[in-house]
Order: C-alpha cells, then sequence, then structure tokens
C-alpha cells in the first residue's frame, strides 16, 4: 500500500489472507490520517482517500522474481533490461509478467510506458520479442555466434 508520505508492505502467506490484510491497513491509515487531520501533525498521510493506492499482486513462488540492482538514475528501460539479463529474463515474459515483477519491487509504472519501453528494448535488439499463443512474450536475446555484442 502506498501513501503520499510512505509505503506500507505486507506478507501474507494464505492467499486467503490477502484481503482482510488489506482492509486492515486501509483502516489504519484512514485512522492515522484522521487524527493527522484533528492534530495538526505529521506530514505524510493525506485524509483524502484518493491519495491512497493499493496494489494487489498475484501470489508467486520467490524464486520467481528477477534479481536485480538497481541504482540511481536507472530509466525504466534499463531496470527492465537488468531484468532481463539474469536467469529471470531466460523465460518468456508476458507484459503483466514484466509488470507484476516491476510492482514487486516498488516501481509502479502505467502499463503503456512498460509496453513501449519492451517494445523499444525489442527493436535495439536489447531483448527479443515475439507471440507465444496470440500474446507478444519477450525473452533474453541470445548471444551472437561470433561472441561480439
Amino acid at each position: 500500500m502506498r501513501t503520499s508520505g510512505g509505503e506500507i508492505e505486507i506478507e501474507v502467506g494464505d492467499p486467503s489472507s490477502v484481503d482482510a490484510a488489506m482492509d486492515a491497513v486501509s483502516r489504519i491509515v484512514r485512522e492515522l490520517a484522521a487524527e493527522e487531520v484533528s492534530t495538526g501533525a505529521g506530514e505524510g498521510i493525506s485524509a483524502q482517500p484518493r491519495d491512497i493506492d493499493i496494489q494487489r499482486t498475484a501470489l508467486r513462488p520467490p524464486g520467481d522474481l528477477p534479481e536485480v540492482r538497481v541504482e540511481r538514475g536507472d530509466s525504466l528501460a534499463d531496470v527492465i533490461k537488468k531484468m532481463f539479463g539474469g536467469e529471470w529474463g531466460r523465460r518468456p515474459r508476458k507484459l503483466s509478467d514484466v509488470m507484476d515483477a516491476l510492482a514487486s519491487y516498488g516501481f509502479i509504472y502505467p502499463k503503456s510506458s512498460v509496453a513501449v519501453a519492451l517494445l523499444r528494448l525489442a527493436k535495439d535488439g536489447e531483448i527479443r520479442r515475439f507471440k507465444q499463443e496470440g500474446e507478444y512474450v519477450y525473452i533474453q536475446r541470445e548471444p551472437s555466434a561470433g561472441g561480439g555484442s
């Protein structure tokens, strides 16, 4: 859950508990926001519900995330390229897989921005793009036979 002043992360082992956990956090944030309004204290929590963005992602096995090291100044394309550079990028990934992986690291981007970044990386030869079962998928580029880039 993200608020204007920070982020709250909850790990839930039982998928049936996700909704209850998210409801509890929403209630806590509303209570904190109401307290801030009444006391004038704090800076991070807004009383306006529209400032709260709740992100629910599908539960997936822990090993199904790319290992990336993001550095200051990395663009969205840089992060995606790093994601496909490791083991995670060796399997075909749909746009939704890339979106979920980015979200798991706290990178929340519009679907259109991620799609454009993937398309540009594919056109530049950084990753491969092809259709699988009627949907585009992306995979790391195979090294060239000559050993060069």
